[in-house]
């Protein structure tokens, strides 16, 4: 069942128009992933359809109702959560506190949703009365997930979840994203470790220039000898 349409979207910041009649879709419980060269747009894609970039022309369509013009804090409401790639947490909050926020608009913090954030992400419970500014960037990037994950959205967007992490992190980081997909939470990724996204992924989209190039399974796109030549590296 389609979960988000994203059709024809001209999309930018004020005066500066950096996508171009883009075209995304996800259904309901699909893991998809965004990727191409720096400077394609897949962050002010990623950005748009959560309402943090200007929209200019174009539908995106959630769970059937149109979001277009929404901001954020009522998007968030439809059933979506998104997770930046910087500037996820609050440092100085604890744990516990950064979590509270993650909920803000529900009323109270239901313990069955920090039950289950902690079942995917253990160490939260362990460091729960921690500032979060003592935890590793893999431990702040799992309680950005948390946080958002505290509302049981039907959409996750994931704003490149493995930058700036260890090497032997990165994988860790993306067994965590293929749980919360498992457990049945939609997710759109974008993400710079390309050829990884897409071996996860059920679909892909390569953006370029702010444009759709390439669309298709992970598998089918790791294939395409003219995706690897000019996206992955041969």
């Amino acid at each position: 069942m389609s979960l988000l349409d994203v059709s024809a979207l001209d999309a930018g910041y004020g005066d500066l128009q950096v996508l171009f009649d883009v075209d995304i879709h996800v259904d309901s419980g699909e893991y998809v992933a965004i990727v191409g060269p720096n400077g394609a747009g897949k962050s002010t894609a990623m950005k748009a359809v959560f309402g943090l970039a200007d929209r200019l022309d174009g539908s995106i369509v959630f769970a059937g109702t149109d979001i277009t013009g929404l901001p954020p804090e009522d998007v968030i409401h439809q059933g979506m959560s998104y997770v930046p790639q910087t500037g996820n947490v609050f440092p100085s909050l604890t744990v516990a506190e950064n979590l509270r926020l993650g909920a803000y608009i529900l009323e109270g913090t239901p313990e069955e949703r920090r039950r289950a954030v902690f079942d995917r992400f253990p160490i939260l419970e362990e460091r729960l009365d921690e500032t979060a500014g003592t935890l590793s960037g893999g431990q702040q990037q799992m309680l950005a997930m948390g946080c958002a994950l505290m509302l049981d959205p039907d959409l996750l967007l994931l704003d490149e979840p493995s930058a700036g992490l260890a090497p032997d992190l990165v994988d860790e980081m993306f067994e965590r994203v293929d749980a919360v997909n498992e457990a049945g939470t939609a997710v759109l990724m974008v993400e710079q470790n390309a050829k990884e996204a897409l071996r996860r992924c059920d679909r892909g989209y390569v953006l370029a220039n702010g444009e759709n190039r390439y669309e298709g399974s992970g598998d089918d796109l790791l294939d395409d000898e003219e995706v690897r030549e000019q996206f992955l590296g041969g």
